[in-house]
């Protein structure tokens, strides 16, 4: 009976180390394929502007920079009141038929649980991230990490800004971002949430806005 346990457990030791065995395979496999796609996503030209909500200032910039690079979609996560942003670009005489309002984000952390997917529908390899130099060090570690494990290349742009944006750093905050970043990493290979209050900035009706009422940061200058 002592034998029989013994090459059970041996059975059973042999069965671990090979699982083991095959999910570091599996592990290095998908690493080597996900750094294989971030070089060559980081040889490709900016395909998506993706712009984190926080301050007026932030949709100003990226209107300026979609007068250079109209071609370029833009993907505003949680910003500004959709009638302020129609107004911003507008005044900066730039088209939006590829403008997107992802109305869903709570956090920085959502502005890449919901953004990421819409990202991948786009086929992006290369986005370029726009947010504050307050706000630079936890949105760019979410990113790289959660846009990183999908094989999309991330450059960040600052936005110019007067006073102190929305968003507070805290390393604590930072830290805990990072760690559920690090599992959502290997929880979106296999699930994507979506966000069902997707706009586009084309159908932003501003005279029913008017009817409504809106309030616009100071800082746009939009009367």
């Amino acid at each position: 009976m002592t034998h029989f346990l013994g090459i059970r457990l041996v059975k059973k030791r042999l069965w671990f180390k090979r699982s083991l065995l095959v999910l570091g395979i599996l592990l290095v496999s998908w690493w080597l394929m996900t750094a294989i796609s971030l070089y060559r996503a980081s040889r490709s030209p900016v395909d998506a502007f993706f712009v984190l909500g926080g301050s007026i200032r932030r949709e100003i910039h990226v209107a300026r920079l979609l007068k250079r690079h109209p071609e370029v979609p833009v993907l505003i996560s949680q910003g500004s009141p959709a009638p302020c942003v129609s107004l911003i670009f507008q005044r900066s005489q730039v088209p939006i038929q590829r403008v997107w309002l992802e109305q869903c984000a709570k956090s920085t952390f959502d502005n890449f649980y919901y953004g990421l997917p819409i990202l991948q529908q786009w086929r992006v390899h290369r986005v370029k991230l726009i947010t504050s130099q307050s706000h630079l060090p936890r949105a760019t570690w979410l990113a790289q990490i959660l846009l990183g494990a999908h094989g999309i290349w991330v450059e960040t742009e600052i936005a110019p800004e007067q006073g102190v944006p929305g968003n507070r750093e805290s390393a604590l905050k930072t830290g805990l971002d990072v760690v559920r970043s690090l599992i959502w990493a290997g929880v979106s290979q296999f699930y994507s949430p979506s966000c069902t209050k997707m706009l586009s900035l084309i159908q932003v009706d501003l005279n029913e806005w008017r009817d409504r009422g809106f309030h616009c940061e100071h800082q746009g200058e939009i009367e």
